[in-house]
């Protein structure tokens, strides 16, 4: 893929960070929206679980980006935990653009507006390959899961809520 292909499916900003680490990805561009684990799992084909979830929290005010499978769900206790905050809450939208330059839906595991430390589920390990936003709700890329989380700077860590 070139670089004007990528430019042209993902976010400028993403584009622009996939260059500047060196890194050739496909990208995929989707007609309808793609911003629900689900809804990407459905239309790469894919498990849900090769998803990853870009989600952003506040711990004690500071925002952390935490990346999780598609079919697990964060447990705010264990990052709290993990981050020895005394408390941890989900970001709202505004405080999701304002940290990533990116809107929910479409938030890339890296390549965003400002410096935030990321956690990184162990479990996304469990996959060869994973799907994540390309900074848009309509577009994907595909990479390793653990080149995804070193690219993204993340801590690997065990904070995805038990199964029942």
């Amino acid at each position: 893929m070139t670089a004007e292909n990528t430019a042209a499916l993902a976010h400028p900003r993403f584009a622009a960070a996939l260059a500047e680490l060196g890194l050739d990805v496909e990208i995929r561009r989707f007609p309808d929206e793609t911003r629900t684990a689900q809804q990407a799992a459905e239309a790469i084909g894919c498990a849900v679980s090769e998803i990853v979830k870009s989600l952003v929290f506040a711990a004690d005010g500071v925002p952390v980006l935490v990346l999780m499978d598609g079919s697990s769900r964060v447990d705010v206790e264990r990052v709290r935990h993990e981050l020895g905050a005394a408390e941890v809450t989900r970001a709202d939208a505004k405080a999701v653009r304002e940290t990533t330059g990116y809107a929910i839906g479409g938030v890339p595991p890296f390549g965003h507006r400002t410096r935030t430390r990321v956690l990184a589920d162990r479990g996304l390990l469990d996959h060869a390959l994973v799907w994540a936003a390309a900074g848009t709700p309509h577009s994907v890329f595909a990479l390793d899961p653990k080149s995804l989380v070193a690219h993204a700077g993340g801590t690997l860590v065990d904070v995805r809520e038990p199964s029942a």
